[in-house]
């Protein structure tokens, strides 16, 4: 039997699941809200005495860290090295430049001020001084860290982490799944890709097992700024908003963390180097979606429909 914990976090709809043979609720999936409230005390951008926000401010100083953090910032390290600094979490300033200043259901639909690129890659990650015995970070001035989606990425990889000695289990944080493994009687979950033209329907459904699943698009957080339309996902060698010809990128990879990487450089990339830089990747799937309605799989997307 499925129990299902649905609640609000982060800013998105979660929904946790766990299969054991039992009629009540499994005491466990009511703990689940408590750990996100308690990670996003660490990595909330929008709460001022959030660790992340603590840090952001504090400048050409080492702070300590907590043990959450620093797996975080190490999984932001990896998915900058693995994206070639497409993925990077220096992105903060561009974001709030873009007009993603606050939380997004405040954010107005139309903003009249020009926006200024911000370059990221004048502040690379190098330039960022860790200590990994005393787990400290030193932000030189005028760089901030946004981690953005790994933040819930690893948020799902953690609660799955936790449930999974109790049953199969999924963990959806707004997009970013991660699975345990199959059912219980060994069939594949199924995973519904959204349909971002019609609400509460489903393009196509995945059939997976162990892995995780991420999207990546400009579909639901977008707005217009002075006449252009904007979105959240910085393309940080412009430092503006990424333009791509595509819509959103679901990706299936390993875990949450890296689909939620794949999906990123895939729609911040676009639909030709996109395609070729998941491809080239034997461990990646992603599938396409445009503005006009049309999808592309990449080859190994075929084998989870």
């Amino acid at each position: 039997m499925w129990h299902r914990l649905p609640f609000r976090a982060m800013g998105c709809e979660m929904l946790a699941i766990l299969e054991q043979d039992t009629e009540s609720m499994p005491l466990i999936l009511n703990d689940i809200p408590g750990w996100f409230e308690e990670w996003e005390e660490t990595f909330s951008r929008f709460r001022l005495n959030s660790e992340l926000s603590r840090l952001n401010r504090t400048f050409d100083q080492p702070v300590e860290v907590s043990e959450a953090f620093w797996d975080v910032f190490q999984t932001a390290l990896w998915a900058d090295e693995l994206t070639e600094g497409l993925v990077t979490p220096t992105v903060l300033d561009a974001v709030i430049e873009a007009g993603y200043d606050r939380s997004f259901n405040e954010i107005p639909a139309y903003q009249s001020d020009a926006m200024r690129p911000t370059l990221i890659q004048n502040h690379p990650l190098s330039m960022i001084v860790t200590d990994s015995c005393a787990h400290t970070v030193n932000l030189p001035h005028g760089v901030r860290l946004d981690f953005g989606g790994l933040a819930k990425g690893w948020a799902a990889h953690q609660t799955v982490e936790r449930l999974q000695e109790y049953g199969p289990c999924l963990m959806n944080a707004g997009g970013d799944i991660a699975l345990s493994g199959p059912q219980a009687d060994g069939r594949p979950w199924p995973i519904g890709v959204s349909n971002p033209f019609h609400a509460g329907t489903d393009l196509e459904i995945l059939r997976l097992k162990r892995c995780g699943v991420a999207s990546s698009g400009k579909d639901r957080r977008h707005w217009n700024r002075n006449g252009t339309p904007r979105h959240h996902i910085i393309n940080p060698f412009t430092g503006l908003p990424a333009e791509t010809d595509l819509l959103r990128v679901t990706a299936v990879a390993p875990t949450v963390l890296e689909a939620e990487a794949v999906a990123k450089t895939a729609f911040i990339l676009g639909r030709q180097k996109g395609l070729e830089w998941v491809e080239s990747r034997p461990a990646f799937a992603c599938v396409m979606i445009f503005e006009d309605g049309e999808l592309i799989h990449s080859r190994k997307m075929q084998e989870y429909l």
